[in-house]
């Protein structure tokens, strides 16, 4: 096997490290710096992925962020818990604009739907409305032909 090498680190090189790491965890590009009082906060839950996107009123986009961008990988990134972490990014986001009184608009029938909800609402958001915005068909597209034997 060989001789074991342990890396020996000096005390300002694990300083450096500890530093770069809590930045990339609390810095959030914003793609218009101007305060925004009033928003709307969309929820797109599916099987395989939860995006959460934050617009201003007209529904420009100030800010978007999803499971997979949080880290998530493969199938976890449609669990609730990978929801509710990239919900913790989109509020802290909220905070940095000024964001103060927000409309919520869920769509979809993924798992993560409900715990991102919750999670907005944990992190001091204050939630006017609450809208689902799923697509529902009405009568759907004509059935097959009865099948002759």
């Amino acid at each position: 096997m060989g001789k074991k090498r342990i890396a020996v680190k000096s005390e300002e090189e694990l300083i450096k490290e500890a530093e770069k790491l809590t930045k990339i965890g609390k810095e959030i590009k914003l793609k218009s710096p101007q305060k925004i009082i009033e928003g709307k906060i969309y929820i797109f839950s599916s099987y395989n992925n939860t995006i959460i996107t934050i617009t201003d009123n007209k529904g420009n986009v100030i800010y978007w962020t999803s499971a997979g961008k949080v880290g998530f990988s493969g199938t976890k990134k449609g669990t609730p818990y990978a929801a509710s972490r990239a919900a913790e990014e989109a509020a802290e986001a909220a905070k940095q604009i000024g964001l103060e009184k927000v409309e919520v608009l869920i769509k979809g029938i993924g798992s993560g739907r409900e715990s991102a909800l919750r999670t907005l609402g944990t992190k001091g958001l204050n939630i006017i409305s609450i809208k689902d915005i799923t697509p529902i068909p009405h009568d759907g597209p004509r059935p097959p032909k009865v099948r002759r034997v």
